[in-house]
């Protein structure tokens, strides 16, 4: 196959994923959501089980007028939404979705390109913050780059600790060093870096930057229409993204009971969708932190548990 057909191949199954994926998760949000809370809406909306409600709220968000504050930086406004999704593009580009490659590009430092990636994710937040000319959102803002900026150590510590133990930074190499017994081992690093990742992605609990209650939504509160529409698209890309690099570091990814490589890529969406289900259900089940318990949270819980983590992984590795 010529390379340059490769490329367009695994770049086109990236795209088709980036689109599809985060559409799924968002329209599995709304159902279980109304099985949770008693919501009948979702529920009806095109009839049968409400199969209809994401189309619904897509054609609201066409309809709506794109709206740009007088004060507001037009450029930085406007770029914003987009700058929140090419990270997460980018992130799948090198998660691996089954075995023998089956991913949009291998890398050997996979793993050191996806958290310095999904950093960049605080830019897009200060970017929209700042161009809106809102106080709430500016607030919103900051508490946004302060969570963000804290939750980072945890999550790179996190990572580092099962890479340590793997070997490698290629996300392939981390899933074939994979063994059941480091769900054990390396089940306070899971933890760790789940409750971080959802702090990355500002979901509830974790979502003091656009407290409704106290900001109207924070650094989102100017944008309306498809802009508006771009950001909560980036939230869904974001739960897929956190879910996969759970799913790829710390829950064997391709591996699963049966020693069937061609079922390798079925596994691996099916721990994602798992991953992607609880991060919905502890949007359902538990109150936003405040501020200083969400820092307290990070600094002394998260931080703390993640360096002991990465100090066992080394005495394993140094007695092994």
């Amino acid at each position: 196959m010529p390379l340059w057909l490769e490329l367009v191949i695994r770049v086109g199954g990236v795209l088709v994923a980036f689109l599809t994926l985060p559409l799924l998760v968002g329209q599995a949000e709304h159902k279980v959501m109304a099985h949770m809370q008693g919501r009948l809406g979702p529920m009806y909306a095109g009839g049968f089980h409400g199969w209809a409600q994401l189309v619904a709220d897509g054609v609201k968000f066409v309809q709506k007028e794109d709206v740009t504050p007088r004060e507001a930086d037009r450029a930085v406004f406007r770029l914003a939404p987009a700058v929140a999704l090419v990270p997460y593009l980018l992130v799948l580009l090198v998660i691996p979705l089954g075995p023998n490659d089956l991913v949009g590009q291998p890398l050997d430092i996979g793993l050191f390109f996806v958290l310095a990636v999904v950093g960049v994710g605080v830019v897009a937040v200060l970017m929209s913050a700042w161009a809106s000319a809102n106080k709430y959102s500016l607030l919103g803002g900051i508490r946004g780059a302060a969570q963000l900026l804290g939750y980072e150590l945890p999550l790179v510590l996190a990572a580092a600790s099962v890479a340590m133990a793997a070997g490698t930074l290629s996300l392939s190499g981390i899933v074939e060093a994979w063994q059941p017994w480091w769900l054990l081992w390396q089940a306070p690093a899971m933890v760790v870096f789940f409750l971080a990742g959802l702090a990355e992605i500002r979901r509830p609990p974790f979502d003091m930057p656009v407290a409704d209650s106290e900001l109207v939504f924070g650094y989102m509160t100017e944008y309306t229409g498809l802009r508006f529409a771009f950001f909560l698209l980036a939230e869904y890309v974001g739960i897929v993204v956190i879910a996969a690099l759970t799913t790829v570091l710390f829950l064997g990814g391709w591996q699963g009971p049966f020693a069937d490589a061609q079922l390798g890529w079925l596994w691996t969406l099916l721990k994602v969708f798992a991953v992607s289900f609880l991060i919905i259900w502890l949007r359902v089940s538990y109150p936003r932190l405040r501020e200083d318990q969400l820092q307290r949270l990070c600094w002394l819980v998260l931080v703390p548990v993640s360096l002991g983590q990465l100090v066992l992984t080394a005495a394993v590795r140094v007695a092994l």
